[in-house]
């Protein structure tokens, strides 16, 4: 890891790092795993459909990014296992880890929303987020960047004091706000043993993506990827156990 020093932080170089992306065939996963590769960053594909991630790291290829497609469903604890297998088999280590994968099934109003749709989203965006970090911990306490580094894709629809979130997504809402919450106790036991792993929850914002059905009144995929690619590649005195927006200010909770 190369290292230099600026008048307000140090600097690393992140070239050559593995970097393991959930949910990464498409949208902001597909970007944020193109714009790592484009600063030298070895990136893992996670999908659960082969042929997707695999095409999705052909297109990689394609800009010649270092990519690989690596199995992973999010809601199947064996898939998880084995994907961490995989990566300690291959790689020996796991500098970055981006938990983007999610699912958002509801726009009925609370009371309408059916117990199946809550727990289907909750397996996915907080238990899914759980089960693949505690999985790749072992993995990025072995990071040779000075300490691994966990985004958790979030949503400003987590923040309370975001007067725009739209209560008709109670079980998306409150996934993301447990997901921010699970963020920080991270952080803090990380904090305690000493470790150099930083974790954290970014908000890319409204995206022209397939969930928001790519409403063209939001922003740019690109755009989103940005700030999620920043604390992916903190330097060392960076923070840890925040949740940011996408202009990588801390977010209200």
């Amino acid at each position: 890891m190369a290292t230099t020093t600026n008048s307000s932080c140090t600097v690393s170089s992140f070239k050559n790092a593995i970097a393991l992306i959930t949910g990464a065939n498409k949208g902001i996963g597909f970007e944020t795993a193109r714009q790592l590769g484009k600063q030298g960053i070895i990136v893992l594909i996670g999908a659960r459909d082969k042929i997707r991630g695999e095409e999705g790291v052909k297109k990689l290829k394609e800009e010649k990014i270092n990519a690989k497609y690596i199995l992973i469903d999010v809601t199947n604890e064996e898939s998880i296992k084995q994907a961490a297998e995989q990566t300690q088999k291959e790689y020996g280590k796991l500098d970055i880890l981006i938990n983007n994968a999610a699912i958002h099934l509801e726009g009925e109003p609370p009371s309408k929303t059916s117990m199946d749709k809550l727990r289907q989203t909750f397996e996915t965006n907080f238990f899914g987020v759980f089960a693949v970090t505690r999985a790749f911990i072992p993995l990025l306490q072995k990071s040779t960047i000075g300490g691994g580094r966990i985004v958790n894709v979030s949503s400003q629809l987590a923040s309370f004091g975001n007067n725009l979130a739209d209560r008709n997504k109670l079980a998306y809402s409150t996934s993301k706000v447990a997901l921010n919450m699970m963020t920080y106790q991270f952080a803090k036991e990380f904090a305690n043993n000493k470790s150099t792993i930083k974790i954290n929850s970014v908000d890319p914002g409204s995206t022209q993506t397939d969930m928001t059905g790519n409403n063209p009144k939001f922003g740019p995929i690109e755009a989103a990827a940005e700030p999620i690619v920043y604390f992916a590649t903190l330097p060392s005195d960076g923070p840890s156990g925040q949740f940011f927006d996408k202009q990588k200010q801390v977010h209200a909770w």
